[in-house]
């Protein structure tokens, strides 16, 4: 039977000050690149522990930045 681990606390890495909310912007397309699979699908914040407010922020940017080209939707097939 499989032991069950208690989950690591995810926090916030915009909250805790590793990174700045200035650096979720379109144009950063290298830094919003972290948050996109392979398949080009936006990374849930269960797995990258983003809060809500900037969870959402991130998901804007990133549709923005592929509207003008910057990342693509989807991998290449």
């Amino acid at each position: 039977m499989a032991s069950w681990r208690k989950a690591k606390k995810k926090y916030c890495p915009f909250q805790t000050n590793k990174l700045s909310s200035e650096e979720v912007d379109f144009k950063n397309y290298r830094f919003l690149r972290k948050y996109i699979t392979e398949t080009g699908k936006i990374v849930p914040s269960r797995i990258t522990g983003v809060c809500k407010k900037y969870q959402h922020k991130l998901a804007m940017e990133i549709k923005y930045a592929r509207f003008l080209a910057l990342i693509p939707f989807c991998d290449r097939h």
